[in-house]
């Protein structure tokens, strides 16, 4: 008797520690933003940081500003290098960006300036 109370404890236990993981796991998800939420949010940093050169949604009105829609997808570390430290007529944005931000400009980035 004493070893099916012993059972049905660490029965209880279980259950309720997958229970707790299954809630933590959702909530998790939750809070993180789906991927039009980071795109909308890279836009909303692209238009206030760098529209004013590489133009509204990444197009360029002929400045010698670097058309972003052209920019290598595979090559996530030369953007973040060039919009943290700066290159060239562009300045470092290093302690203005979080990482955070750095990671929604990418996405947007990404999208090419489309919605």
């Amino acid at each position: 008797m004493i070893r099916f109370a012993q059972i049905a404890v660490f029965v209880a236990f279980l259950l309720v520690g997958t229970a707790a993981v299954a809630e933590e796991t959702k909530a998790a998800k939750s809070t993180q933003p789906s991927a039009a939420e980071t795109v909308a949010r890279g836009r909303s940093l692209y238009a206030h940081h760098c529209s004013h050169c590489h133009g509204f949604n990444m197009v360029t009105s002929g400045t010698v500003a670097y058309d972003l829609r052209k920019f290598p997808h595979h090559d996530k570390a030369r953007f973040v290098n060039s919009v943290t430290n700066g290159k060239g007529g562009m300045p470092p944005w290093k302690g203005t960006l979080s990482e955070e931000q750095l990671e929604q400009l990418w996405v947007y980035v990404l999208s090419g300036g489309k919605r």
